[in-house]
């Protein structure tokens, strides 16, 4: 006796749809990027927990739009760094404090005081945290010192500290 067996295998046809995503998914993509998902997954996963937006001309145009504000905001921010270094960068800032006999200050001088002086003198408004200073000044002298502008952006500004 003999047995014919046939299968017959479904070729499943998976459709494919563009979105912007909203926010970072996870091994997706980050925000204001442009994917292209499986229809399912973008039409009862993402686009209901807002995560993402149909990529329809409207919404690619923002998103361009808003890249274009990205970037020329950012290039913005560099050529303000770029001033900020050439006005700073090279500079000496005198500090005039107690000390005793062996050059140690009474006290000690940080980065909030840095750039307070900083502001005083140059009318140029830095974040304390962007100074690298790797523990505060405790003796007399000068002292190299560099302030972050932008994250390729560094100045050099010295620090001499005297004797009142």
């Amino acid at each position: 006796m003999r047995f014919i067996v046939t299968l017959s295998f479904m070729t499943e046809r998976v459709v494919y749809v563009k979105v912007i995503l909203k926010e970072d998914v996870k091994s997706l993509g980050k925000k204001e990027q442009l994917v292209e998902v499986s229809d399912g997954y973008g039409r009862n996963y993402l686009l209901p927990k807002g995560l993402a937006v149909e990529a329809n001309s409207a919404n690619i145009n923002v998103m361009k739009t808003k890249k274009q504000a990205e970037a020329s905001k950012k290039s913005r921010e560099i050529e303000n760094a770029e001033k900020t270094k050439q006005k700073i960068h090279g500079a000496e800032i005198k500090f005039k404090i107690k000390a005793g006999e062996n050059g140690k200050i009474f006290g000690s001088i940080g980065s909030s005081e840095i750039a307070e002086k900083v502001k005083k003198e140059f009318k140029i408004d830095i974040d304390k945290r962007k100074i690298s200073l790797n523990a505060n000044i405790k003796t007399l002298g000068i002292t190299e010192i560099e302030i972050k502008l932008y994250p390729s952006i560094v100045a050099k500004i010295n620090v001499k500290v005297e004797q009142e």
